[in-house]
Order: structure tokens, then C-alpha cells, then sequence
């Protein structure tokens, strides 16, 4: 029996390659309490003539968990890999580029595009400050990017954002359609994780950056990813082991989830999430494995396109392992895995499948919105 969907991606499908105005309402919805983890039950319709859908139809379940996985781009035999695991997109480190000119950066992406039946997301993290994997090298650019945070202290808002329409072209250039970025984080302490990432700006004028940012971003056919939902703070370094944040709900409402809410109110780009444990929200998982987190995320926030999960393989979720990881982050309603150990949770998620642990439904779900942010990215 052929179960098709359409999910609540109007403002996504309406919005695809044009300018969202920029965002003067930011508030969110009054405090509620945290939800209960659910599964997501899109609806159940027909609707004819919808590519996204046919092309959903015609995949294997191999394809749709490969879809779901941001991998690390392996250091060798990549296109072995596009051709075995299918991943939905590659995400790019400094040393992809290390030695690389741009003409040869260029045949290097168009060879993974051309080894993909589904085209890819080619992703890297250029925040600028101490997080240049494009810039940091000077064949691509004389001088890395410098952070936001040192560029709104010079010029504001608009020197800050001219530079974000520069990383934005420089990656579209060479091939590269996502930017794992803007950083979405408020942290005013000088010694915090995230103080020289983010922009040190109050929660309204952050909450510009980033709705502008993404705008700008999609002016060049790239997607932003605003991050790390739900908002760092002063918090230490989940690189490194897990953190725990016990600040109220009506602290994040107030500050540090505005920035995301002006994001989303563009209709553009995705959102990461962390692997802080906010007891706010949910006293027991990280966010990234967190169906509590997601279900604020989609119900009061009311965001509706691809979540994605920080790396799977960071400090924080050493205890969990890398299969069951994979598992819960699916089973929580994430739509896509960043992932460095995409092999194994790749078939964990497979054999989760089999077992009936994780409802066919869930995975389509996912594609979707996968496959929906593609198309918005004029890649399909």
C-alpha cells in the first residue's frame, strides 16, 4: 500500500529562491512546560504530480537512511562510499582543503555530484574568527574570514553581514551549498565555549544577524544551518564531555532562543542541534537525542524543515555509543545525522528499521524534508 505525505512545508516550498523581509517580530510563544517525546504523524494525502514525493517512492530504505546522513567526507575513497552508503550530503574540514587549488576543489565536488543518483549537500563550517575551513587557507582567500563577534565591534551589523554575503559567495563558487552557520549562541562571558563564536550582540540584534545572514546565504543558492539550538550560553565545550544546563525555560525564552526564532521566521535554512543536556526541556538526553527538544522545536516554535544533530561522535555522547546514538537521535525525530562513524550508524539505524523499532513512517518523514531543502536549494 502506497503511503504518501505532505507535510506543513508551505512557507519552505513558497519560499524557494526569494528574499524573506527581514524579521521585526521575534518573540515566542508564552512559557509552556516541556513536551512529551512524540513521534511525528505527517499527513497522510494524495497529492499528484509532486516530484519530491516520486522520487521518495522510487527509494530504497538504504537510500532514505543514507539520505539522512551529513558524513565526514572520508579522506579516501569517497566516491566508493557515494556509490555504497548514498549519504545525503558530505560535510568538509580543514584538511579537505589543505593543498587543494580552487579549480581542483571544484572537480573534486562536481566528481561527488556526479557519483550521486540524489544530489548532495557539500557543507562546511566557515563561521570566520577561529572556525575558517575554506578561509584559513590562502589559495581560497588572502586572509581568513574574521569572526562576527570582532566585525560588529569594529563596524556593526551591516560590516558584519557584508562579510557573510562574501562567505557566501566564495562557497557557492567552488561548489559548496550549505554553511554550518550562523552561530545562533549567546555567550557574554570571555572564557565560555562559544564567547569568540558568537556575535555579542544582545538577543534582538543576534536575532538579525542570523535571519539576515540566511538571507543573504540564499541569495547565492547556499543553506544556512543556525546553530547550536538550543542555545550554548555560557556553557563549556561538548567536544569534549557532556554539559548540563539547568537554566529556566523563561531564561531561554527570553534570550537565547530569540535568535532562532528570527531564523525560522525566514522560512530558510536548518537547524543543529547541541548535545547539552537542557533540563529545562528535558532532564534526561541531550538535545540531539532529545524528542522533548524536537517537539518544542516544531510545535512552539513552530519549525518545520531539516534538524540536524552536531557530530555524533563528539565527547558528549561517548557513553551512549555510536549505533545507539544514531538509533535514539532517529527515534527522537531528528531529520539528519552529522556523522563521522556513518558506517556503523548506518546500519544500526537499518537493523532498527527491521525490527520494527523505528516506524517506516519516521524515515519518510525525514527524506522529505531532506529532499524539500534540496529542492528549495535548486539542487533537485
Amino acid at each position: 500500500m502506497k503511503i504518501i505525505y505532505i507535510l506543513a512545508l508551505a512557507l519552505l516550498l513558497a519560499g524557494c529562491g526569494a528574499k524573506a523581509e527581514p524579521v521585526l517580530d521575534t518573540a515566542l510563544p508564552e512559557t509552556v512546560e516541556a513536551a512529551e517525546p512524540t513521534q511525528e504523524q505527517p499527513l497522510q494525502t494524495e497529492l499528484p504530480g509532486d516530484p519530491i514525493l516520486e522520487l521518495l517512492a522510487a527509494m530504497s530504505p538504504e537510500e532514505k537512511v543514507g539520505q539522512m546522513i551529513l558524513a565526514r567526507c572520508p579522506e579516501t575513497g569517497a566516491l566508493d562510499d557515494i556509490a555504497r552508503y548514498r549519504p545525503g550530503g558530505f560535510v568538509l574540514f580543514g584538511q579537505d582543503f589543505e593543498g587543494q587549488t580552487p579549480d581542483a576543489l571544484r572537480e573534486k565536488l562536481r566528481s561527488f555530484q556526479a557519483a550521486s543518483r540524489i544530489p548532495m549537500l557539500l557543507a562546511v563550517d566557515e563561521e570566520g574568527g577561529t572556525v575558517t575551513r575554506v578561509s584559513g587557507f590562502k589559495a581560497f582567500r588572502p586572509e581568513p574570514f574574521p569572526s562576527p563577534r570582532s566585525l560588529y565591534e569594529q563596524g556593526g551589523l551591516e560590516l558584519v553581514l557584508s562579510l557573510e554575503s562574501e562567505k557566501a559567495f566564495l562557497l557557492s563558487d567552488l561548489g559548496l551549498n550549505v554553511n554550518l552557520a550562523p552561530v545562533c549562541d549567546i555567550a557574554q562571558r570571555p572564557g565560555s565555549f562559544l564567547y569568540s563564536r558568537s556575535l555579542g550582540a544582545d538577543p534582538e540584534t543576534t536575532g538579525q544577524f542570523v535571519s539576515q545572514s540566511l538571507q543573504r546565504m540564499a541569495e547565492y543558492g547556499v543553506g544556512g544551518v543556525m546553530k547550536h539550538f538550543p542555545g550554548y550560553g555560557e556553557n563549556g565545550d561538548t567536544h569534549l564531555d557532556g554539559v548540563v544546563d539547568d537554566r529556566p525555560l523563561s531564561e531561554l525564552e527570553s534570550r537565547d532562543l530569540l535568535p532562532f526564532a528570527a531564523g525560522i521566521q525566514t522560512g530558510l535554512g536548518a537547524v543543529m542541534l547541541s548535545h547539552n543536556t537542557v533540563t529545562a526541556l528535558d532532564p534526561q538526553s541531550p538535545a540531539s537525542l532529545s524528542g522533548n527538544v524536537v517537539a518544542y522545536l516544531r510545535e512552539e516554535m513552530g519549525f518545520s524543515g531539516v534538524i540536524l544533530t552536531d557530530d555524533l561522535s563528539m565527547g558528549a555522547l561517548k557513553s551512549y555509543g555510536s549505533g545507539q546514538s544514531g538509533v535514539m537521535a532517529v527515534k527522537a525525530g531528528v531529520t539528519m545525522l552529522c556523522s563521522t562513524d556513518y558506517v556503523t550508524q548506518i546500519q544500526a539505524i537499518l537493523d532498527a528499521i527491521s525490527a520494527g523499532e523505528i516506524p517506516e513512517t519516521v524515515i519518510d518523514d525525514a527524506v522529505y524534508r531532506i529532499l524539500t531543502w534540496k529542492h528549495q536549494l535548486g539542487l533537485l
